[in-house]
């Protein structure tokens, strides 16, 4: 093959368009358990509803990631992915060739049936992609060997535990966020702020009670100032 044809071929990328079909599900469940299930939801509208404003951040999970163009049978599908410097848009599959970049953070709630696959193959996997930080939370602590652990990917390919803070909990750089255990759940910490990250509907809620109590103030005050205009006049 001569160099000319070596720069063809490298360049070659088969697409949809040329009747390669990438499968949008594996056929695995979404969730082991009620427990698993809301944990990821929980996690993710939390990071969906902090990154909201930026339209450059990316917020996904149970999504097949293709990572070799033509290999319509090798995907790998996190409960958990965050993605810096791409568009916020609905995929239905994430072809890493196209994005031009694996995920910044996965995260695995692992469980009895998918612990030991987590631990291994899918770590393997994420770090040959270069996935940046890999989170796997054990919500049952019953499995894996710490309930929160946090892995960063280093210069030579391969992950290294993340330290564990005073807190007891695990922080990621890639994102700004500190992991904390909190019972059968997991709390967020914006490291800039010290704030907890909230779901939509818990920031909605907060929201809606600080109006409630600035109205309830404001009415407060008005009968203040009727009851002083009540004293005057008589």
């Amino acid at each position: 093959m001569t160099d000319k044809n070596i720069e063809k071929f490298i360049k070659y990328v088969p697409t949809d368009d040329e009747g390669l079909y990438y499968p949008e599900t594996d056929g695995r469940p979404l969730a082991e358990t009620d427990l698993h299930r809301v944990v990821i939801y929980n996690t993710t509208d939390k990071l969906e509803t902090f990154y909201a404003a930026q339209n450059d951040v990316y917020v996904s999970g149970n999504l097949l990631i293709y990572d070799i163009p033509g290999k319509t049978t090798r995907s790998i599908s996190p409960d958990l992915m965050v993605v810096f410097g791409i568009e916020k848009k609905m995929r239905r599959t994430y072809k890493v060739w196209e994005e031009g970049k694996a995920p910044d953070f996965v995260m695995e709630v692992s469980s009895k049936w998918t612990y030991r696959n987590d631990l291994t193959k899918k770590k393997n996997r994420y770090a040959h992609i270069g996935v940046k930080e890999y989170f796997l939370f054990d919500p049952e602590r019953a499995y894996l060997p710490e309930s929160l652990i946090g892995l960063q990917l280093t210069d030579n390919g391969e992950y290294e535990p993340i330290p564990i803070t005073n807190n007891n909990g695990i922080i990621s750089n890639v994102l700004g966020i500190e992991f904390r255990i909190q019972d059968d759940d997991i709390e967020l910490y914006n490291l800039s702020t010290g704030e907890v990250l909230q779901t939509a509907a818990e920031k909605e809620a907060k929201a809606r009670q600080q109006v409630e109590a600035e109205l309830a103030q404001l009415k407060s005050e008005l009968r203040r100032l009727k009851g002083m205009q009540n004293s005057s006049e008589n």
